[in-house]
Order: C-alpha cells, then structure tokens, then sequence
C-alpha cells in the first residue's frame, strides 16, 4: 500500500467520525477542498461511493460503514504502536486515575500492580471503583476499564484480558435444604442474592443463555447488596444463590464453601479493554501500564 493510500483511509476515518468536512479537515491541518479531493480520489480507486454527502452532513454509506469495521481497528493498533515507541522517549512518571469495576481491578490490575510500581517508582495510580459506564472525560480520568461490548465507538479500545464468564454459586448447605436448579427458569423458586446498580435503581439481571439465544431472569430474594465481595460471603454463610464472576468464586468453590450450577448456561462474556479518548500521544504512564497489563494475557 503507497503512503498516500494510507493517509487518505486514515483521512476517511476522520470524515466519517466528524461528519463534517469543515470539521475534519480543521482536524486533519489541511483545506476542505483538498480533503474532499483526496476522498474522492479514495473512492474512484476503490470503485465504490463510501460517503453520503448533504449541504449540512456527511456520513457514511454501507460500504463506508464496512470499511470502517476493519479500518477502525488497524488505525488504533498502529496509534497504540506509534505511542508505545513513543513511551521509551520518555520516563512514566505523575499521576494516573483510572475508573474501573472491583472484578477488573482485582483479576487484570492487581496482578501486574507490584512490578508495575517497582519498574516506575514516579508514577501514582489511583483507582477507582465504578460498575456504572463512567464519563471518563468530564470526571477527568486517563483511562477506563469495562467489557468491550460497552465501551463508546469514539473511544480508542486495547484489549487487555482474556474472555470470562459468570457462575451460579451456592453453599452445600443452602443445597442441601433446596434441591439445586437444573434451568434458570428454576430460579424463580430460590432465594437469590441481588445486586443492584447504584446509577438505574434497578436490580441486575442474571444474564444467561438458551439455545443461543440470550435469557435475562429477574431474580428475588431476601438480600440485595451493591458489592459483589458481600454477595459472596452471603452465599458462603448459605444466604441464598449469588451470581458472580468465576474468578471471584474459583477459590471458593475449589475448597468446597460454594458450589457450581448452570454452568452451561452461563455464556462467555467479552474480556476487559482498557479505553481512553484521545488519539493524540498518550501520557507514557499510560502507556506503560498497557504495556504491562497485555503481558500478563
């Protein structure tokens, strides 16, 4: 691919984000006449019209939108790239403030945390704990860590950890007393720990999977809690059923404090990206954080 190829997809990119070509090529450091030349350009070479073109918008057609399925992706590995290189210019140092759920934390931040601070004694992370989708840029974090299926288009996404899945759990003795449910339509007759999402209200549904086909169940029971650690203890102290994250129940269940059911019908969720709003150079604390969680996959 010639250079100017990759600059004029990179330029689309931009286009169709902005939708505007005043606004993108204010982004972009060039004219709007030459902006729309080079996409036109782009467009004869690939035979194919890739924007939809008004007086007062631009936005993209359904070969634009598959074009940028894949361009997306590669323009941001080659701007994590571009910033890692970037990162040995200069020493990881300051503050780094960071929002993320209790599960993310304790299974993909932790782990890395204690090299992580020997290796860069100048940088500070605070870390705070949010289930909610937290507006990273007007609470003023540097990064955010979420499931990949919920993070914003516009924010630039790194994979940081493998794919998980959620566990069913329960005391021997509370199974003991209530014969353990062989579906989730059975749960409507157990006592199940709740949680509830502090930003909604509303209490989580479990989430499952019949057939290939989503199944959300609305659960009840005598407790709802906000904290998963007090769900699991409740379920240990043989409260009712918890819904939890495998990795927070693996220990438990291996020692025999908790017990498995529905395993098969729990589906495997998208694993944790950490995301961040700007495409410009990112701060090399950052960047060496990234460097240092994506080692640990």
């Amino acid at each position: 691919m010639r250079r100017s190829e990759l600059n004029d997809l990179a330029a689309f990119e931009v286009v169709a984000r902005e939708g505007s070509f005043t606004r993108a090529a204010s982004t972009l450091g060039m004219s709007q006449s030459a902006l729309s030349h080079a996409m036109r350009g782009l467009e004869e070479r690939l035979k194919v019209r890739l924007l939809a073109r008004t007086t007062r918008s631009v936005s993209t057609t359904e070969a634009g939108e598959i074009l940028l399925r894949s361009l997306r992706p590669a323009l941001e590995d080659i701007a994590s790239g571009l910033a890692q290189v970037g990162a040995f210019g200069a020493a990881a140092s300051g503050p780094l403030r960071i929002t993320a759920t209790k599960n993310a934390i304790t299974a993909v931040i932790l782990p890395v945390l204690p090299a992580f601070l020997a290796s860069h004694p100048n940088v500070t992370v605070e870390m705070i704990v949010d289930d909610n989708l937290t507006d990273i840029v007007a609470n003023r974090f540097d990064a955010g860590i979420r499931f990949g299926n919920i993070i914003e288009k516009d924010m630039i996404a790194v994979r940081i950890g493998p794919d998980r899945r959620r566990a069913v759990v329960g005391s021997p003795a509370y199974f003991a007393a209530n014969p353990p449910p062989v579906s989730p339509h059975d749960l409507g007759r157990h006592d199940c720990i709740a949680y509830r999402l502090v930003k909604t209200g509303g209490l989580y549904a479990w989430e499952f999977e019949e057939d290939g086909r989503p199944l959300d169940v609305r659960v009840r029971g005598s407790l709802v809690f906000n904290d998963t650690d007090l769900m699991r203890a409740s379920a240990i102290a043989g409260m009712g059923m918890a819904y939890l994250y495998d990795d927070d129940a693996e220990d438990d269940i291996q020692a025999g404090r908790l017990v498995r059911v529905l395993e098969d019908w729990c589906p495997m969720l998208p694993g944790y990206y950490l995301y961040h709003p700007s495409r410009r150079q990112s701060p090399p604390a950052l960047v060496a954080l990234i460097a240092a969680v994506q080692s640990g996959i």
